[in-house]
């Protein structure tokens, strides 16, 4: 695609290297796709998406007020966590606790809300959404919010999610502009708005612990240019493959990114593996002060000035 910015698409090729999988890597200040790597798996239809659906759980359960972040849950008689914890070490009792707590219902309304089950794009004729089920699986709401049982979920939605979470609660269409013209004149445009309060702290607190100390180490390249993330590892068994999932998004730079790691294959194949691969895109680009530089991601500079300058006619969310 001529649109795409090419520093950074070989930043991402390179960082893939041998591994079969997929990276998005999108603006979160506007919704500009500014690569894809690996269009099929990226747009095909989606993936369960382990334990990255944890952001949405935690996201929900703070928003219902099921769960305080900075009060620990007991999960066994020795063992107890807060939010940051679950967060960094990926623990699936708390999470499963989490979907328990809020039901069926209530998971699938904020899933929906922030994204999953629809298309993430305005204009990608050929994306395929993933899968937003009807009805619980089986296996339970609690597989569900620990593991994404029954659910598929595409690297772009992802992608649009974190935008969201790095931006503050801004949930962009995403755009993949055709030329180097279109990239320079894109309209960024809003799908919905989110008042998610100091939530939005809490959980970026515990996507940084995931990269400082948690599952997503392999991520972390230099510690004055903080990562911050969400790993999952587990089996596709609809498509007999092993998942590893990294989305993830800088705060510091001049050049704010999410990156979007996910990779298929053999039993080698992980969430951590998928950090590492996340972490050598944002390594190459620094290596190469990107984001050190200025003004060069065209439409990225005129939000800085306007943070809202198109607003969707979807209602305010959420806020409780």
């Amino acid at each position: 695609m001529d649109g795409e910015d090419l520093e950074i698409r070989r930043a991402a090729v390179e960082a893939l290297g041998p591994y079969n999988g997929s990276v998005v890597v999108v603006d979160p200040t506007t919704g500009r796709i500014l690569t894809i790597i690996n269009q099929r798996l990226a747009l095909q239809g989606g993936f369960i998406p382990c334990s990255t659906i944890k952001l949405v759980a935690a996201l929900a359960a703070m928003t219902e007020g099921v769960m305080d972040p900075h009060t620990p849950i007991s999960l066994t008689r020795r063992t107890s966590m807060d939010l940051t914890e679950a967060l960094a070490h990926s623990n699936n009792p708390y999470f499963a606790n989490l979907g328990r707590k809020l039901g069926f219902e209530k998971v699938s309304q904020y899933a929906k809300l922030y994204g999953l089950g629809e298309k993430a794009s305005l204009d990608l004729e050929n994306e395929q959404p993933g899968i937003m089920p009807a009805s619980v699986a089986p296996e339970g709401v609690g597989m569900m919010t620990s593991f994404g049982t029954g659910i598929t979920l595409t690297p772009l939605e992802l992608a649009a999610l974190l935008s969201a979470i790095s931006n503050g609660g801004t949930l962009y269409y995403l755009q993949y502009p055709r030329s180097q013209e279109d990239a320079a004149h894109l309209t960024p445009r809003v799908k919905r708005q989110f008042e998610w309060g100091p939530w939005i702290s809490d959980l970026k607190g515990g996507m940084k612990a995931v990269t400082d100390y948690g599952t997503g180490r392999r991520a972390a390249y230099d510690p004055n240019e903080p990562i911050l993330g969400k790993t999952g590892t587990c089996t596709d068994y609809r498509v007999s493959s092993h998942m590893g999932w990294f989305g993830s998004f800088n705060e510091t730079g001049a050049h704010k990114l999410v990156v979007v790691v996910m990779l298929t294959g053999g039993r080698t194949v992980n969430g951590p593996i998928a950090a590492g691969v996340a972490g050598g895109v944002y390594k190459n680009l620094s290596q190469q002060n990107y984001f050190a530089a200025s003004g060069t991601v065209g439409a990225a500079d005129e939000k800085a000035k306007d943070p809202f300058p198109i607003l969707s006619s979807s209602p305010t969310c959420c806020a409780r």
